[in-house]
């Protein structure tokens, strides 16, 4: 499918300098320095870089809407695709658990996925890069994960804890036991003991996980971290090559991260609901604070382009800045210097909003049309 050689006009364009209008020539994929193809007409738009979501498990429904996964689960991708679409996303990091906690977040459902993606991800015209999320005291699968990685084609990987480490020391069952385990399709008794038994062997994770890691940077496996609530946590992550801090959970943690020199990654629906749902730090305060290099979709699809537009409007951030944070930002963070901003020989990757409502009318992603509803339609039509 080639890409549209077209020049938008009338429209108010996100440069690096600001919101201006200006025209806007696309072709062959790209941004172009000058005006390219047919003339169309965007008054009353709003153009901006395409949304970069670095990390979003918001897939999980449509690839496994009720028990167990779709029988296709590359049509749950191309659904997928075309939600990310409608929310002005060009490019979307899958976030997929690879856990002990079984159903939609087990090994097994993580090969049907990843596989699903590599099957349809150059079909589409949203870039889908699938991520992989990793339990750390599964310590059993150490051993054949590198190999995995590699055949799954994933790029990028992030280290999880779930496990109810305070219970378990007490000697008490941990909550909601019964309803997980029947979810990963054991018996509670069962899945209590693996429980036990990963906790038991929590003094040699730290050692498997260096030599784990050194082996996912030798394949050139971009590795970040998840929930750190510590300073000592980030720098442990660090020490293993790990520099990206996914949601950390304290004004320490990310602190941390800043001093260390560290990517860090909140959550757009902490923005929007005005603070975290489980009682973390608020990425609100963590952007004034200068504590954030780029936001993601997290749960919610819609969230970052709706938390970029609430804190241009708060104030608290121009509408430039506050852009950045999903588009420019998440693109420096996964080392994706051929887009973000809309400037000549970067990829055209956009978003058109109304100027009026900042709704979605239209996605391009590489220049070609990935979503499209409304009036807008007929600007590119006649």
């Amino acid at each position: 499918m080639t890409s549209l050689g077209l020049t938008f006009t009338g429209a108010d364009v996100l440069l690096p300098d600001g919101l201006m209008q200006a025209d806007l020539g696309i072709a062959g994929g790209l941004v172009q320095q000058e005006s390219a193809g047919r003339k169309v007409d965007l008054s009353g738009y709003l153009i901006l870089p395409g949304i970069v979501d670095l990390h979003g498990d918001g897939f999980e429904r449509h690839i496994a809407p009720r028990r167990g996964a779709m029988k296709q689960m590359a049509e749950g991708i191309l659904s997928v695709e075309a939600e990310l679409a409608a929310n002005g996303i060009t490019t979307a990091v899958l976030a997929q658990f690879y856990s002990w906690e079984g159903g939609v977040r087990g090994p097994d459902f993580a090969a049907q996925m990843f596989d699903a993606v590599a099957s349809v991800k150059d079909s589409v015209v949203t870039d889908l890069i699938p991520q992989l999320r990793f339990e750390t005291h599964m310590l059993d699968d150490y051993a054949d994960l590198p190999g995995k990685i590699a055949d799954w084609q994933v790029p990028y990987v992030v280290f999880n804890d779930h496990l109810p480490h305070d219970r378990l020391a007490q000697g008490r069952t941990p909550p909601r036991l019964t309803g997980q385990a029947l979810k990963a399709g054991r018996n509670p008794e069962a899945h209590l003991a693996m429980l036990k038994q990963m906790h038991a062997r929590k003094d040699e994770v730290p050692a498997a996980l260096d030599a784990l890691c050194a082996d996912l940077r030798g394949q050139g496996v971009r590795l970040g971290s998840h929930d750190d609530a510590t300073a000592e946590t980030r720098a442990a992550w660090r020490a293993r090559g790990a520099p990206i801090a996914e949601f950390p959970e304290t004004l320490v943690a990310a602190e941390a991260a800043r001093a260390g020199g560290d990517h860090i990654i909140l959550g757009s629906p902490n923005v929007v609901r005005g603070g975290s749902h489980k009682g973390n730090a608020s990425a609100l305060d963590l952007i004034a604070m200068g504590l954030c290099d780029a936001l993601a979709s997290d749960y919610h699809y819609p969230s970052p382009r709706r938390a970029a537009l609430m804190l241009a409007r708060s104030g608290l951030l121009d509408l430039a800045g506050a852009w950045a944070l999903v588009s420019s930002g998440p693109a420096k963070v996964l080392g994706l210097t051929d887009r973000g901003t809309l400037t000549p020989g970067k990829r055209a990757d956009l978003v058109i909003l109304g100027a009026k409502t900042h709704r979605v009318a239209a996605t391009l992603a590489a220049g070609r049309v990935s979503y499209m509803s409304g009036d807008i339609a007929t600007r590119f039509v006649t």
